[in-house]
């Protein structure tokens, strides 16, 4: 009976404690990743910028899409953290624009961990790619302003023209970063 009190008595207080946070605390982008493939991150050599696309000149379709299939495999990679699936995170980021409704706001979106992810060469791996699907739809003026997004993870591969993508989020809550997040 005393365990049974005590333990009662630690879920009411961690239920409360975390009732009182807004949000969950930040998740940082190489979680997203295995043990493994952050191994691999850290000691892929260089990457060389000399293609058309990093000049802004784009010859071939892909936008996010990994096309030189010279780089090392983890820049190819949708593997996933299990324990990941179903938790509540709050991941900042950037917003690819992929839908909007018809008063014009994003209803679709990757985030993904750098500004002009769809610009650059490369473009990140797949499980560094999260596809949010935000109903609500919001105005995003700029693309280089970033978002706080927060809601409960998906481990689900999404592959479109634009990016291939190893998580997914459903009717998240997203917000502007403001200076007094930083």
């Amino acid at each position: 009976m005393r365990r049974t009190l005590l333990a009662c008595s630690l879920a009411l207080l961690t239920t409360l404690a975390h009732a009182g946070q807004a949000e969950p605390p930040e998740t940082d982008w190489l979680q997203l990743m295995p043990p493994s493939d952050r191994k691999a991150l850290e000691e892929m050599p260089d990457i060389v910028h000399n293609t058309p696309e990093a000049a802004g000149t784009f010859t071939k379709k892909g936008g996010l899409k990994q096309n030189d299939k010279k780089l090392p495999p983890v820049m190819y990679s949708t593997k996933t953290v299990a324990e990941l699936a179903g938790k509540q995170i709050r991941l900042g980021g950037y917003p690819v624009p992929l839908a909007n409704d018809a008063k014009g706001r994003v209803t679709e979106f990757f985030l993904v961990p750098y500004p002009g992810a769809c610009i650059h060469v490369p473009p990140p791996p797949p499980n560094q790619i999260v596809l949010v699907r935000y109903p609500k739809g919001l105005k995003i003026g700029d693309i280089y302003n970033p978002l706080w997004v927060t809601g409960t993870l998906k481990v689900e591969t999404v592959s479109n023209d634009m990016a291939d993508a190893a998580y997914a989020m459903d009717d998240a809550k997203v917000r502007a970063v403001q200076d007094s997040d930083l």
